[in-house]
Parts: structure tokens; sequence; C-alpha cells
């Protein structure tokens, strides 16, 4: 796995690890400001940027992943291909294309826009509240996946109607609908409408 600042050990002159800072958002998504990653998901959360990309092969199938279970958040559900928080400054493309690499250990041989969608989930479970500007993005992929156990405890593909019957069975994320709903224009026009998307 390449050595980059999300995977790098952190620290400060002290010794001490150095904080994850997060873009803090207007409603428009008008930059104001950073704020410490876990700060920013403790109740009632601060509107921060995020993004959530949506991966599928060539037959349309949707790469899915659960997420592993030592994160402090939503540890162990099922999710979107990826989704994640760009540095401050980053572009949100380029952390999506960066963070997909890093937890799957594959680059999407397509990435689109895909719009943005805010929203406001709290995690029953941890107690922390996903307040999001999320920036959304389409892609395929078409290379052997090789994720990193310590953020992806397993993938799966999966078709519209296997998704639906594995969403009524399976513990999912609590902004997967969410986002999945946003892209959905996106996900039609990249795969088609014989996908069922």
């Amino acid at each position: 796995m390449p050595i980059t600042p999300a995977t790098a050990t952190h620290s400060s002159s002290n010794g001490t690890a150095e904080a994850i800072l997060l873009e803090l958002v207007d409603e428009k998504g008008v930059t104001i400001g950073t704020a410490e990653k876990l700060t920013a998901h403790q109740p009632p959360g601060q509107l921060h940027r995020a993004f959530s990309v949506f991966l599928f092969d060539e037959q349309g199938r949707l790469l899915l992943q659960q997420r592993a279970l030592g994160k402090y958040h939503s540890p162990g559900v099922w999710s979107n291909t990826c989704c994640g928080h760009p540095y401050p400054g980053e572009a949100p493309f380029a952390a999506a294309a960066r963070r997909t690499y890093e937890e799957l250990g594959v680059s999407p041989s397509l990435l689109a826009e895909a719009g943005t969608v805010r929203y406001n989930h709290p995690d029953p479970a941890s107690g922390l509240v996903e307040q999001e500007f999320n920036h959304l993005f389409v892609g395929l992929v078409q290379a052997p996946l090789g994720p990193d156990p310590e953020e992806v405890a397993s993938t799966a593909f999966v078709t519209a109607a296997e998704l639906a019957e594995r969403h009524a069975r399976d513990p999912f994320s609590a902004w997967f609908m969410t986002v999945l709903d946003a892209a959905r224009p996106a996900v039609r026009e990249l795969t088609g409408p014989s996908a069922g998307w």
C-alpha cells in the first residue's frame, strides 16, 4: 500500500499524533473553516465536505464494501464503493480517486462527477452524526481489487435486484440510500437502462 497523507503515521514535534482536519462548509458548500475529524462528527455535528464513490463493473454491477470492524464510525456495515473526506484544500475528485486506491487498491478506469447532496444522519450505534455536504462520483472498475483490511472487511459486486435483497437483510451505513438515490441519474446514464438502477 502506498504511503499517503491518509496512511502515513503523523506526529508533531512533541511526538503526539496530528489531528486529521476536515473542511467545514456552509449550506452552499462554500468553505468556512476546519475542524478535527472526530469533533466534526460529535452531536449535533458540524457541516463538512465529504465524497461518495459508486463504481460499477462492465456488467453494470455496483461494487459494495463492508467497512472494517476496527473503524470507529459505522464498523462492519455495508456501504457504497468508497466514501470519505477531502483534506482542507484538496479537490473532492482528487480525494475520491486517492481514497478509492488507498481503500480498495484499484484506480477507477472512469470517474465522473454526479452532483452533490446535503444530509444529516445520526449513527445510533456510535452516537456520531454525519452532517455532510457530499460530492458524488460514479465510475467503472476494470482491474482486480486489493482491499486494505484496515479499511475494508469484504467487497461484493451486486445487481440492483441483489442490492435490494441485501439491503433488506444486512446492516448498511446510515447514509447509503441517501447518497445512492442522489447519484441515481448519473448511475443510470453510466450503466444504461437494462441494468435496472
